[in-house]
């Protein structure tokens, strides 16, 4: 009777310190660290205020299993053009890279850089993008584990003098920041060349080119607006944009547990997209106002001038359209997605982005960037932009392009 009962309050116990013994070793499992790549400045709206408090909610959602290093401007070397090689090679585990930094490599995710298609609102263009990777770029980003993918604020052209009307690009030697935006501006008369981004002022003052075509985050990370004092934006539409992924190494995420990939695709899809799409947005807010209380002019092209602009830049649509149709693809489909997208999330309310991070004692997992050295002198021959930094837009309707019957190219 004696044994019976030792036996029975041995398993007792046992069972009792069974999750217990659980707990304290689910506590006791190491730490992953990941490693976040951007090309953005340290003190850049897109790393305080999204790349930044995305992972510190990734880690604490993690309870502490996760913990991300943020790396800004290139500090684990290479180009811009090469984070997405970086996320696939496993030099970086995370990246925030802008595909159009490699031209003709991601065709299908160029439909949302086509001229006055995208929105004028960030975060309307994130989450249309989101469910558009969902349906059609999964084959383009195959080799990677994509968390989220945005598109930054509306081109707006800045520039020394006025540019009220077509008439006033022509000639004019811009700075554009994707291949698109390049033939945007050629099909209106004016020059597009791609300066690297460091070295865009001294290329201004210079007088090597007469403006740019960037969002509004870039007018103070660069000081623009001490050298270009106007401004032309669009009401209706963007006349360009730019799109982005944060991208995951996939042996990165496959090693994680279920429970830590779980977190990640927590913070993934379209609350990533919206978090960074808003983002963009009140940079950009922040800016128009900025400018304005300076009492530069912006200009707000009227819609009777739009209409010629679309119908100017109708060739880039109609190039573009033969070229995906040479990739197999059909580009007129696309476009019709990009619409229906823009449309569902064009009443999306205004969100409120996270506050910048504040700096944090030396265990502070982001790492600051070095003091910047000084920049380059402009070389006569323009190559791709080196960094970036980001920007943001205000509400307006949803002006459908109409693909004509000779740009629908039926495969």
């Amino acid at each position: 009777m004696r044994l019976a009962r030792r036996a029975f309050l041995a398993s007792m116990m046992g069972a009792a310190a069974g999750p217990a013994v659980l707990r304290l070793g689910r506590a006791d499992m190491p730490q992953v660290t990941l490693k976040l790549h951007h090309f953005f400045s340290s003190v850049s709206g897109a790393h305080e205020k999204f790349l930044a408090p995305w992972a510190r909610k990734v880690e604490a959602q993690s309870g502490g299993r996760i913990r991300i290093d943020i790396f800004p401007s290139m500090q684990l070397g290479g180009a811009p053009a090469q984070l997405i090689d970086q996320a696939r090679d496993g030099v970086a585990d995370i990246v925030w890279a802008e595909p159009g930094s490699t031209p003709g490599r991601f065709a299908k995710i160029e439909t949302f850089e086509l001229p006055f298609l995208p929105s004028r609102r960030a975060l309307v263009n994130s989450k249309a993008l989101e469910d558009f990777a969902s349906a059609n770029l999964r084959d383009e980003f195959r080799e990677l584990h994509p968390i989220c993918f945005s598109c930054r604020d509306r081109g707006v052209v800045h520039a020394y003098r006025a540019i009220r009307s077509i008439a006033d690009l022509r000639g004019v030697r811009l700075h554009v920041p994707n291949r698109l935006a390049g033939e945007t501006v050629r099909a209106l008369g004016a020059q597009g060349l791609s300066v690297p981004i460091p070295q865009l002022p001294m290329a201004l003052s210079g007088h090597a080119i007469e403006g740019c075509l960037v969002p509004w985050d870039a007018v103070p990370a660069l000081r623009l607006s001490d050298i270009l004092k106007q401004h032309t934006d669009f009401a209706e539409s963007a006349l360009c944009t730019s799109t982005f992924v944060l991208a995951m190494n996939k042996p990165a995420y496959d090693r994680l547990p279920r429970d830590l990939q779980s977190v990640i695709d927590d913070n993934a899809g379209l609350d990533a997209a919206g978090m960074a799409g808003a983002m963009w947005d009140a940079e950009a807010r922040t800016v128009t106002d900025m400018v304005r209380e300076r009492g530069d002019p912006i200009t707000m092209v009227s819609a009777d001038e739009v209409a010629r602009w679309r119908q100017a830049t109708e060739p880039v649509v109609v190039l573009w359209l033969r070229q995906m149709k040479e990739r197999k693809v059909n580009g007129g489909k696309l476009i019709a997605s990009v619409h229906e997208l823009i449309g569902k999330y064009a009443s999306e309310p205004e969100q409120e982005t996270p506050q910048a991070v504040q700096p944090q004692p030396p265990e502070q997992k982001v790492v600051t960037e070095p003091p910047s050295p000084e920049p380059p002198r402009a070389s006569a021959e323009f190559t791709r932009p080196k960094a970036d930094m980001p920007a943001a837009p205000t509400p307006a309707p949803v002006v459908k392009r109409r693909v004509p019957k000779e740009l629908d190219i039926p495969l």
